[in-house]
C-alpha cells in the first residue's frame, strides 16, 4: 500500500541505537498493541525498528503484527542455542521493521541471571536498527524492570481503571526504587532502601520523595550523591482506550501525582482513543495502522511517536 506519511527508510553507518520499552505492570492494557504501533508509526517516519517481545511467559505480540511463529526465539538466544541475536531477528512485511519473537519460551523471563540479563541489553544495544521496542510483560519482576530502566525512553501504559491506574503507580515505584538500588552498594544504603520499600515502616517513608528527604536530613552528603545519580530519571505517560474527557485529564493528574507524591519526574504523552477498530484488527491478525490506516488512532500515535523523537520538547497530546 501506498503511504503518504513522509520519508523512505534511511541507511548510513550503525550508531547507537535508542531504545523504547513499554511497561505498566498490569497485563491487558494494550502494551503490545502500543509497541507494535509505535514501531509501525517510526517507520512511517521513516526510521528502522527492531521490536522485541520481552513477554517471554505469555508473548503476544506477532499476532498484533499479523506474523507467523517464528521458527528461533529469543529463548534460543538466552539458552546459548544461537551466539548472535541477529540469528533470532526477522524481517516482517512492513518495510523497515524487524522483530524478535519470545513466543512459546519455556523460560520465564524472572529466571534470567543477572550476567543473562545484561548480555540481552547489551545485544540489543548492538542491534543495527537505530531504534528498539521492548514490549514488557506483566509484573514487577527484577528484571522486567531493569529492561524498563535500561530504555532511553520508559514508556508506562495505563487504562483510565481503578486496577490499572493502582499497577501503574506501583510499577512506576518500583521501577524507581530498582533505580536506587542500582546506587546502594556504592553509597552504603541498602538497608535503608529495603526498609524503605516495606510501606509500614517505622521511618515514615512512603515514597521515594519521602526516602530522599530523610536521607538529605539524616545525611545529606550521601543524599545529594543518590540524587546525582538519578536525576535525569523520566518516565512518559500513556493513557489507552481513553473514552471521555476526564480519561483525558487523568494524564494531567496522574504527573502531578508522580511529582508531588513520588519525587519522580514524569510527562504525559499522550492519549490513545477507545475504538472498536482496534479488537477488529487484532481479529483480523492484521496491525490497526496497516488495516485502518485513516482511524484517528493513526493521527494520535503518530502525534505520539514525534513527541518520542523529540524529548526535549515533550507536550501531551490533547
Amino acid at each position: 500500500m501506498a503511504s503518504n506519511w513522509g520519508t523512505s527508510i534511511k541507511s548510513g553507518p550503525h550508531l547507537p541505537n535508542t531504545i523504547w520499552a513499554v511497561g505498566g505492570g498490569k497485563g491487558g492494557i494494550g502494551k503490545s498493541f502500543i509497541s507494535s504501533s509505535l514501531a509501525i508509526c517510526l517507520t512511517r517516519l521513516g526510521k528502522s525498528v527492531t521490536l522485541v517481545d520481552l513477554d517471554l511467559g505469555s508473548a503476544n505480540l506477532h499476532t498484533c503484527l499479523g506474523v507467523k511463529i517464528p521458527e528461533q526465539t529469543l529463548s534460543d538466544f538466552v539458552s546459548g542455542r544461537v551466539s548472535e541475536i541477529s540469528q533470532v531477528t526477522v524481517d516482517t512485511e512492513i518495510q523497515g521493521l524487524s522483530f524478535i519473537s519470545g513466543f512459546n519460551d519455556k523460560l520465564d523471563i524472572a529466571d534470567l541471571t543477572r550476567a543473562g540479563r545484561d548480555r540481552l541489553i547489551n545485544s540489543l544495544r548492538q542491534l543495527p536498527s537505530p531504534y528498539v521496542i521492548l514490549d514488557l510483560g506483566a509484573g514487577t519482576s527484577e528484571n522486567t524492570l531493569d529492561f524498563f530502566n535500561a530504555a532511553d525512553q520508559k514508556i508506562v501504559a495505563v487504562t483510565p481503571e481503578p486496577t490499572s491506574i493502582e499497577n501503574a503507580y506501583r510499577f512506576m515505584k518500583s521501577s524507581f526504587y530498582r533505580k536506587l538500588r542500582q546506587a546502594e552498594s556504592e553509597l552504603g544504603i541498602q538497608e535503608l532502601i529495603a526498609t524503605a520499600m516495606d510501606p509500614r515502616n517505622e521511618n515514615g517513608i512512603r515514597s521515594p520523595a519521602d526516602l530522599i528527604r530523610h536521607l538529605n536530613r539524616s545525611n545529606p552528603e550521601i543524599g545529594g550523591h543518590l540524587l546525582s545519580k538519578i536525576s535525569g530519571y523520566q518516565v512518559q505517560i500513556l493513557l489507552n482506550q481513553v473514552r471521555t474527557r476526564q480519561d483525558i485529564d487523568l494524564g494531567v493528574s496522574m504527573k502531578s501525582v508522580c511529582s508531588k507524591y513520588f519525587g519522580i519526574q514524569a510527562n504525559y504523552l499522550g492519549y490513545v482513543d477507545h475504538d472498536n477498530a482496534v479488537w477488529q484488527s487484532l481479529r483480523k491478525r492484521r496491525p490497526l495502522i496497516v488495516e485502518f490506516p485513516y482511524s484517528s488512532i493513526v493521527g494520535q500515535f503518530l502525534g505520539i511517536t514525534k513527541n518520542l523523537l523529540n524529548p526535549h520538547s515533550l507536550r501531551a497530546v490533547i
